[in-house]
């Protein structure tokens, strides 16, 4: 209950977008990141507090193999990456979750590691689920080398030369991963015995901090391997190229139903980022500093749209029209009109001309030039308040529920074949999410509840059988099966965004809007999907190193773009 009533002193929500406008997964699935996305928090908190990263062992070979050590104390508390880089064949090298094996392990550590540890970890790490871990391991991740990149650098450094801008722009990483655990799994510690700390209680920080320290241990890695190949004429990766490296992140489907399971947290990222956009948008009067820095932004998102590509058919026709609409609107805004309008909504005004993908990147241009009005938002992001039932509501207070905020589940028939396709469920070879096909796969008694609006029409209907003065407790009585969806419903009475609104065993439902959403509030970007069901992002592209943590203009990064000059 603490998140929510923080809540209600982050600001009034005035003129704040509504749950049926934002809540499609069209919409989610066009969202950019925000100064309030996980890994932009993270980094502004690692600033205020110039925090120093050392590296306390680095016990690697000339061809990169072995393990490492990065240490730091954040919010008061010292924290380690343990890192293990180990020699695969290429054949092993595989994105998919049922690769056993990576270049890299890593294990964010609580405390400082001792020699024995790092040996218990030398042995458990590489294994990943199927090792056995402490709760000194908070974080768990692995990942892989983009091949092509790690050589084409650490060849070019060892020859006194660059890399080519080009390839550094076309990738953009060295690394990426391809899991990043946390919260207890696999014995892990659990993350409520950090959340309580003001500053770890945003969401998803100890995740992100581990993926920081493994993009910097990329880039220490590459430089070492290339200085060891021809010590003479080595030259380190310039600064610059090193802050344009991000790592990637390979993410599938376990990802998506994050969304469904966790309501009221959803509804807490939501409101927030509704929150700050409504802050923005009743500015009346913009300061000559903001208004040049507004318009550096929108010539920045200019290059970074440009930079921005991918072979997925969809994304790549939207990634067009966005450069088009870009250029459209980027001519309409100039620093004579920035200091003439009276609100900042004239501009949100001027983004309903185009597609949702342009919409939601104004979005993102808007709130970034909002720190004094935005940033302490960041604390009601989390949730410790869980889906309650209420037994003593009257059925006819249900209905009314159910007819005001769900009317657009009702609206959809399940009797038709296409609205029922899909069903969601739990692999049990790895222990992660799938989606298959009703009428043409097994497999539909494991369907995990995912059909939240076929759910609530199920309701609906048993609802009209009942005397509506009838309390919640006696109903389920004679329909227990509704207890999930009846919580659910009275839920988002008061967490009106924690309901994805469309229908998600529809066959035409594409899991990688739910997948872009997440990503996005993570702080991903050059979102290059690979399917409708997994996507390549990069992380921390722009960020400052781990040696520029001490200035405050070093939070600058959004839309990172790299240039010749």
């Amino acid at each position: 209950m603490v998140a929510e009533k923080k809540f209600e002193h982050c600001g009034p929500d005035l003129n704040i977008r509504q749950p049926a406008e934002v809540m499609r997964l069209e919409r989610m699935g066009s969202f950019h990141p925000t100064r309030l996305s996980f890994a932009r928090i993270l980094i502004r908190k690692m600033i205020q507090q110039k925090t120093e990263i050392s590296c306390a062992r680095w016990e690697i070979d000339k061809k990169g193999f072995g393990n490492a050590v990065y240490q730091l104390n954040l919010f008061g508390k010292d924290l380690a990456l343990i890192a293990f880089s180990n020699h695969i064949d290429s054949s092993q090298r595989t994105d998919r979750v049922i690769a056993s094996s990576w270049d890299t392990s890593f294990a964010l550590f609580d405390g400082v590691p001792s020699i024995s540890d790092i040996q218990r970890l030398k042995v458990q790490l590489p294994l990943q689920e199927a090792g056995r871990y402490n709760k000194t391991e908070l974080v768990l991740s692995r990942a892989n080398k983009s091949v092509r990149m790690f050589e084409l650098v650490a060849q070019s450094l060892s020859e006194g030369t660059q890399p080519p801008y080009e390839i550094i722009n076309d990738i953009g990483y060295l690394m990426r991963t391809t899991a990043v655990y946390g919260n207890g799994k696999f014995g892990i510690d659990d993350r409520k015995n950090h959340c309580d700390l003001s500053d770890f209680s945003v969401p998803f920080q100890l995740e992100m901090l581990t993926v920081y320290l493994i993009r910097n241990f990329s880039i220490d890695l590459v430089n070492h391997v290339a200085k060891a190949r021809n010590p003479k004429k080595y030259v380190p990766l310039d600064k610059k190229i090193q802050r344009h490296l991000g790592i990637g992140n390979a993410t599938g489907l376990g990802m998506a139903p994050f969304l469904v399971k966790h309501p009221v947290l959803l509804n807490n990222w939501f409101q927030v980022r509704e929150t700050a956009l409504s802050r923005m948008l009743n500015v009346t009067s913009l300061s000559e500093e903001k208004a040049k820095k507004l318009v550096e932004l929108i010539v920045r998102v200019k290059s970074f749209i440009n930079s921005w590509d991918t072979d997925d058919n969809r994304q790549k026709q939207r990634i067009k029209i966005l450069r088009t609409e870009w250029k459209s609107f980027s001519k309409k805004i100039n620093l004579d009109y920035l200091l003439e309008i009276n609100s900042l909504r004239e501009i949100f005004k001027l983004s309903k001309e185009y597609s949702l993908e342009c919409q939601e990147l104004v979005v993102s241009l808007l709130l970034e030039v909002g720190s004094d009005l935005i940033d302490g938002l960041d604390l009601c992001l989390e949730s410790t308040k869980l889906p309650m039932l209420y037994p003593k509501m009257k059925v006819n207070e249900l209905v009314d529920l159910i007819r005001r905020n769900f009317s657009w589940a009702l609206n959809i028939n399940f009797s038709l074949n296409e609205n029922v396709a899909r069903f969601w469920y739990v692999s049990e070879e790895k222990l992660e999410p799938r989606l298959g096909n009703r009428f043409e796969e097994q497999g539909q008694e494991l369907e995990r509840p995912l059909d939240i609006a076929r759910r609530v029409c199920s309701l609906n209907s048993d609802l009209e059988n009942v005397d509506k003065d009838m309390i919640v407790a006696e109903f389920l009585m004679k329909y227990p099966a509704h207890r999930f969806i009846i919580r659910r419903i009275q839920t988002n009475a008061w967490a009106p965004y924690s309901e994805i609104r469309d229908n998600l065993i529809d066959d035409a439902c594409k899991p990688i809007d739910m997948l872009r959403c997440k990503l996005s509030f993570f702080g991903a970007s050059k979102f290059d999907p690979k399917s409708d069901r997994w996507v390549r992002v990069n992380l921390f592209q722009g960020a400052p190193l781990k040696s520029e943590l001490n200035d405050p203009k070093n939070d600058d990064w959004w839309m990172p773009v790299l240039t010749c000059s």
